[in-house]
């Protein structure tokens, strides 16, 4: 069995599967996600992120700090190294300290500021695309391969919600 860190996925399956017949989607099942990595491996800022490859940006459909990361905030993700891997790649992603946070992120500063300085990105899979991105933050060496590891093996239990948004990103 594959390493997951501090994620238990029979219980990842047991908060997440009920929030899929919750009303208020994709809301409730983007709390449910928050939750339970609040509850497995903690965060300072978590925010989901609705790939748009044919604008070339992100779009926020989920944010734990709204008041520094507004719900459907865009932000254009040029050409970098961070994106090439997780948005055009679709592989995951582990920033363990500031000096990685700044690689990828042209708002580390603002990171910064919100004592994160360290990251798991998570992209979320359906149909051989990437519909987008688990972003979760916290203070250095809060993460490492296991956890990121647990966050991939149930970032797919999201599609559905991401696919909900779609459409509405897209207008």
């Amino acid at each position: 069995m594959a390493e997951t860190g501090r994620f238990d996925p029979a219980a990842a399956l047991a908060a997440l599967s009920p929030a899929l017949a919750l009303p208020g989607q994709p809301q409730a099942l983007f709390d449910a996600f928050e939750r339970l990595c609040a509850d497995s491996v903690g965060h300072r800022l978590f925010t989901l992120l609705a790939w748009q490859p044919e604008t070339g940006e992100v779009a926020r459909i989920h944010s734990s700090r709204p008041a520094e990361y507004p719900l459907r905030g865009r932000k254009p993700m040029g050409p970098t190294e961070w994106g090439a891997r997780v948005l055009h790649g679709g592989q995951p992603w582990l920033g363990r300290n500031a000096e990685d946070i700044r690689w990828a992120f042209p708002d580390h500063a603002l990171i910064a500021s919100l004592g994160c300085a360290a990251c798991m990105s998570v992209p979320v899979l359906w149909d051989g695309r990437v519909l987008g991105v688990v972003a979760v933050l916290d203070a250095a060496g809060a993460y490492d391969a296991a956890d990121l590891a647990g966050a991939g093996l149930i970032a797919p239990l999201l599609v559905p919600g991401f696919l909900s948004v779609h459409q509405q990103v897209q207008e």
